[in-house]
């Protein structure tokens, strides 16, 4: 048997200090550490895993589901949007802050080397998902986020300001007057116990995923990240500082049987959407909220479910693009898990179903409470990221309360008194308890067991009995958690990892118990208190740590709002102080002297993958082994060049992955020669490295012409990714775009008609418009004359007149909805109007598109008749958008009327939204 690790004496502390304490490398915590340190701070980053693949984010990212991009959206349309989303229980002047400074952190983060997608002239090509606002910002090579952030902290001005320690784990924030001034934890590889004195302490640990049990029963099968176990509400709640929200909590949509999300944010902007099995849109909610999985749970549970995300419909070249971001950067699993089934987007819809529950601020409102620079209710102590409850505030608001935390947090120097030794007893104590008991019950069994307890007394739908049953169990099983064995540090951080999971789940059954109203949809549905309740209860619901150890709660009124939202009239005012709140009687059913009784007819209420330098098939040769070395020591290109041109093509690719990570002067010429090289391999290599590089390589002579030299290589995915960067780095030419629109490769003939576009080359496009055999191009190049010119432009009115009567219904579908943008003269709407009535539901989709830039007196009638007539969805939604610029005109509005008692629930929203007053043609487009 194995011999248990030794406990270390308390007095064996390794202390450490520093100014700025960020614990938590994911999202939130890099980028507090990396402002902390712009501004002169001394910080100390902890990570119980790995920074280089630690967090969420270090599973891939596919998109920003909150730019506020000037020009596309308006903070205070945003600002309103998050406030109706969360039922108004909002402190607005947090969410401003991530509407206000998310498009200034877009740009930093671009800086660093972060690709989000941009259209052909450079321009942001933000989506609109919602429907209201466009705020969706997909990220192409979003898989590579934590690889650029983990860049920017190696960086030399980086590394003399920020002491990384990884694998050490923060068990207590240490607090001394009041204040915080530290931590205390231990290291989850050695067991050596740690200490930490700071000045500020920043919490950075991410969502609690693991409270809820997935369907699966598997423990870190979980749709958050499993290492987010909750660690830091439990800090911070044990510190003293206010939590909020806990009883809102985090449930989403995911695929059946694979606990991850479906991505209908993904799919949307290709075609795809959810459905029920009838295929049937049925959500009539706007913004992801709790009331929009209230429309989808009751959906899976009726007789019109399962729920499908719907994708069989679309053209192949959009099921590529999906199964290309779907597959790769979102979940790298999702395609084998599809495969093993037999099962293909192109003949199977997925099957979707409801995660387990967790919280998480960043996906609904459950966290600590923040102001508007990420300070808590203690002094010096700071949350940012999914910890902070700033709602729906997703990646790019972690980063940009990151950023507030580490800008106020960096004027505090590190704390000078004792640390306080009853807080370091009392960590020692909880960490190391399992090694006294290494042969006490595992703790796979009893986060189970506990987690079980999670699903059946806490999860929606909640009613009191539950909940108090829920805190009888919990209590009970401090006992189990005080018994547990561990033997190895790593045993004891999970052991660890489940006195934080209670401590969440006893605030969440609290914190349920305690709001006797159903607010939020799903989030907080509690059967026996079925109505929202205004009066009682538009207030948050903080709790914290009374000085005797109890769970005490306060009733915060919303504070008045810097952007009026209608049907919220919040009056701010003082708090009601609520105290405990107790359990109900659940020892018995009823009383225990009564009777049965005859049953109450009552009617029913409705309600990571880790990134790695080397090839993952090159062997650990010596010569590897010597590279990965010297890539600690960030070296100059001269230092890498034998390695670059190794006889070996393994030992080439990694010199590429090396250079990518720390980017010398000269990375980019070196790149684009990489791209000539004999093996296939390395060839991918460096175009990879240079698309994800691109926003950050100096346009260079050398480089232009490397990629120019490209475009003559025999390998099209190298001619298709020198036209990419060309484009995106602005050193191209008409004549050297226009000679790749014969390529003999589809792929590189879009990557050229996007290259022209780029340089305005309107003619040269429209001279490609009927003569490409390809329908993707003639699709691409339709989509680009919408980009680059009006029906008065003779050679975009032209080619659009030849690509409607094209022979493919794709392509005429494109080109249709390019008029919609160009404009759509009397001789192109006639033929708009006569497609209405064409076989395919893309082209009559694309014809109402086009009808919205047409005259009234033609298209008005046309499009109502579409309404009432056409049985696809799609058109019928499409005809809805387009009388939206029709909606001067009496009939349109009574067409718009009639479309708002539509079986769509698509069609129906746009229509009501339409009608409504505050609606403006802006916010519906």
């Amino acid at each position: 048997m194995d011999i248990p690790l030794q406990i270390p004496a308390l007095t064996d502390a390794e202390e450490i200090s520093c100014d700025v304490l960020v614990v938590g490398g994911g999202t939130a915590g890099t980028m507090a550490a990396l402002t902390a340190a712009e501004h002169g701070a001394n910080v100390l980053l902890l990570e119980k895993a790995h920074v280089r693949h630690s967090g969420a984010l270090a599973m891939g990212m596919d998109g920003v589901n909150n730019a506020v991009i000037p020009g596309r959206a308006e903070p205070e349309d945003y600002v309103a949007e998050i406030t109706r989303a969360n039922d108004g229980i909002v402190d607005q002047s947090t969410v401003r802050q991530t509407a206000t400074r998310g498009f200034a952190m877009v740009q930093r983060l671009e800086s660093y080397g972060v690709k989000f997608e941009k259209d052909e002239h450079g321009e942001y090509a933000v989506r609109q998902v919602h429907r209201s606002g466009s705020y969706v910002l997909p990220m192409p090579e979003g898989k590579d986020v934590k690889k650029v952030l983990y860049r920017q902290l190696r960086r030399r001005e980086m590394r003399e300001r920020i002491r990384i320690e990884n694998r050490v784990m923060p068990v207590r924030v240490l607090t001394s007057e009041g204040r915080a001034v530290g931590a205390v934890g231990f290291h989850t590889r050695t067991g050596a116990f740690v200490t930490i004195r700071a000045g500020a302490v920043i919490l950075a640990t991410g969502a609690c995923g693991r409270l809820g049990l997935p369907a699966s029963g598997y423990l870190y099968g979980t749709y958050e990240n499993p290492t987010n176990a909750g660690d830091g509400y439990a800090m911070a709640y044990h510190a003293g500082a206010e939590l909020t929200g806990i009883e809102c909590f985090q449930i989403n949509p995911l695929i059946k049987d694979y606990n991850g999300p479906a991505c209908a944010y993904v799919a949307n902007p290709f075609g795809g959407y959810q459905v029920n099995r009838h295929g049937e849109r049925f959500v009539d909610s706007d913004y992801w909220s709790g009331q929009m999985m209230a429309e989808f749970a009751a959906e899976v549970a009726s007789d019109r479910g399962p729920v499908y995300l719907k994708l069989s419909h679309l053209p192949e070249e959009s099921v590529s693009a999906l199964e290309s971001i779907l597959h790769s950067t979102e979940r790298p699993t999702r395609g084998a898990f599809h495969a093993g089934r037999g099962h293909d987007y192109r003949t199977h819809d997925v099957e979707m179903h409801i995660s387990e529950i967790g919280l998480c601020g960043g996906h609904s409102a459950s966290g600590v409470r923040v102001d508007d620079h990420a300070r808590t209710t203690v002094p010096r102590l700071y949350a940012a990221g999914d910890l902070a409850c700033v709602p729906h505030n997703y990646m790019i608001g972690a980063f940009v309360f990151g950023d507030l935390a580490g800008a106020d947090a960096s004027q505090y120097s590190p704390y000078e008194g004792e640390l306080p030794a009853d807080q370091l007893r009392a960590a020692h104590e909880m960490i190391y308890r399992p090694l006294r008991n290494a042969d006490g019950p595992p703790q796979p069994q009893v986060e189970y067991k506990l987690r079980r307890f999670v699903n059946d007394y806490v999860a929606p739908p909640k009613s009191g009995a539950r909940l108090s049953l829920a805190l009888e169990a919990f209590e009970r099983m401090r006992d189990d958690i005080a018994a547990m064995g561990a033997r190895t540090a790593h045993e004891l951080m999970r052991c660890a990892e489940v006195t934080f999971i209670r401590d969440c789940a006893e605030m969440a059954a609290r914190a349920s118990l305690a709001r006797t109203e159903s607010r939020w949809g799903l989030y907080h549905d509690r059967l026996d208190h079925p109505r929202r309740d205004d009066a009682s209860w538009f207030h948050h619901l903080d709790l914290y740590k009374s000085p005797s150890g109890a769970m005490e709660f306060t009733a915060r009124p919303v504070a008045p709002y810097l952007v009026p939202v209608d049907g919220f009239a919040p009056a701010g005012g003082p708090s009601r102080h609520l105290g405990e709140v107790h359990p109900e009687q659940v020892a018995t059913a009823g009383a225990r002297e009564a009777a049965p009784v005859a049953l109450r007819q009552e009617p029913t209420p409705t309600h990571t993958v880790a990134h790695s330098r080397a090839d993952a098939d090159a062997p650990a040769t010596p010569r590897l082994l010597e590279l990965l070395s010297l890539a600690e020591d960030e070296p100059d290109l001269s230092a890498l060049t034998a390695y670059l041109t190794d006889p070996e093509p393994g030992v080439r690719r990694t010199a590429l992955a090396v250079l990518t990570e720390t980017v010398p002067p000269g990375t980019g010429p070196a790149l684009a020669s990489a791209l000539t090289d004999t093996d296939a391999g390395v060839r991918a290599a460096a175009a990879a490295s240079l698309r994800e590089l691109v926003e950050t390589l100096p346009p260079e002579p050398a480089l232009r012409d490397g990629l120019a030299a490209a475009l003559s290589e025999a390998d099209p995915a190298v001619r298709a990714a020198a036209l990419d960067v060309l484009r995106a780095l602005r050193v191209g030419d008409v004549e050297l775009f226009t000679d790749s629109l014969s390529d003999s490769d589809i792929a590189v003939r879009i990557a050229a008609v996007r290259a022209l576009v780029s340089v305005d080359a309107t003619a040269e496009v429209a001279r490609a418009a009927t003569v490409d055999p390809s329908r993707e191009v003639r699709v691409t190049i339709a989509k680009a004359l919408a980009v680059l010119g009006t029906s008065s432009d003779t050679a975009v009115r032209s080619a659009l007149a030849a690509l409607v009567d094209d022979s493919d219904a794709l392509v005429r579908a494109a080109a249709y909805e390019a008029l919609g943008t160009t404009g759509c003269p009397a001789a192109l709407a006639t033929r708009a109007e006569a497609a209405l009535s064409d076989p395919a539901w893309q082209v009559r989709a694309g014809a109402a598109t086009a009808l919205s830039a047409a005259d009234s007196d033609l298209a008005v009638p046309a499009l109502a008749k579409s309404l009432t007539d056409d049985l696809n969805a799609d058109v019928r939604k499409a005809a809805v958008l387009a009388l939206i610029r029709h909606r001067a005109v009496e009939d349109a509005r009574t067409a718009l009327a009639t479309a708002t008692t539509d079986s769509d629930a698509d069609v129906r929203a746009y229509a009501t939204r339409a009608l409504s007053r505050s609606a403006s043609p802006a916010s519906v487009r």
